[in-house]
C-alpha cells in the first residue's frame, strides 16, 4: 500500500507536468496564426501579379510553407481567394473607422481616399474581388466598408468639405477609379494615379458644383 508521502510526491509531479502543458499549445497556435497570415499575404501578392491562374503551390512556394499547410487552413482555393478579399476589406475600414472622428472630414475623406487607391495600386485585386463577390463574409465586410465610407462622407459634407448632392455610394464607386484611370497607358509613373486623384477630389468639392445628370444610385 503506497503511503502518504509517496502519493503526495506523485501527485506533485503529476501537477508539474501538467502546468507546463497550455506553453506548447500557445506556441502552436501563435505559429498557425503566422502561417496563416504568411499564406494570405503571400496570396495577395500572387494573386495581384499573376491573376486567379496562380496555383497553391505557387502561393504555398512563396510563404515559405509545404502546399498542404495551405489546405490546413484553407480547404478550398475558392476559400483562399475570399479570405484575401476579406482582409484588404477590413483593412480599408479599420483605416475609415481611424478617420471618422478627424477635426478635419474633408482631409480625413481625402486622406482614405489616398490610402485606398495606393493600396489598389500595389496590390490591383480587381479580378480576386469578382471572383468572391457571392461569398457571404465577403458580401457583409463590402458592406460594413460602404457603411463606414458613408460616414466620412456625410461628415465631409455636413461641414461642407464636398457637394451636398455626393453621397457615400458615390465616393465608394470612385474608390478604384484614380489606379483605373491609368491602366490604358504602357508604363505610367508610379504616382500618376495621384493626379486622377486630384481631379476627382475637385469634382466632390463644392466650388463651382454643377447639378449632377442622375441621382445617385441606391446601395444593395
Amino acid at each position: 500500500m503506497l503511503g502518504m508521502d509517496t502519493i503526495a510526491k506523485m501527485t506533485e509531479r503529476s501537477t508539474c507536468r501538467i502546468s507546463f502543458v497550455p506553453t506548447p499549445v500557445r506556441s502552436l497556435r501563435s505559429d498557425a496564426a503566422r502561417n496563416r497570415e504568411s499564406l494570405l499575404a503571400a496570396a495577395e501578392a500572387e494573386f495581384a501579379e499573376h491573376g486567379l491562374e496562380t496555383s497553391v503551390a505557387d502561393i504555398a512556394r512563396r510563404a515559405g510553407v509545404a502546399k498542404g499547410t495551405v489546405f490546413r487552413h484553407f480547404a478550398t482555393k475558392e476559400e483562399l481567394i475570399a479570405a484575401v478579399v476579406a482582409r484588404y476589406l477590413m483593412t480599408l475600414s479599420d483605416v475609415a473607422r481611424r478617420l471618422s472622428d478627424s477635426a478635419e472630414p474633408g482631409a480625413a475623406l481625402l486622406e482614405f481616399l489616398t490610402m485606398a487607391a495606393d493600396q489598389r495600386q500595389q496590390r490591383d485585386l480587381t479580378l480576386v474581388m469578382s471572383a468572391s463577390a457571392e461569398d457571404l463574409h465577403v458580401v457583409q465586410l463590402r458592406d460594413q466598408l460602404h457603411a463606414d465610407v458613408g460616414s466620412l462622407v456625410d461628415r465631409a459634407r455636413d461641414c461642407g468639405a464636398v457637394r451636398q448632392d455626393i453621397t457615400g455610394t458615390d465616393v465608394f464607386l470612385l474608390m478604384c477609379a484614380p489606379v483605373h484611370a491609368v491602366v490604358y497607358l504602357s508604363d505610367p509613373p508610379p504616382d500618376l494615379w495621384r493626379r486622377y486623384l486630384a481631379i476627382i477630389f475637385d469634382g466632390l468639392r463644392p466650388e463651382g458644383a454643377h447639378p449632377l445628370p442622375q441621382p445617385a444610385p441606391n446601395w444593395s
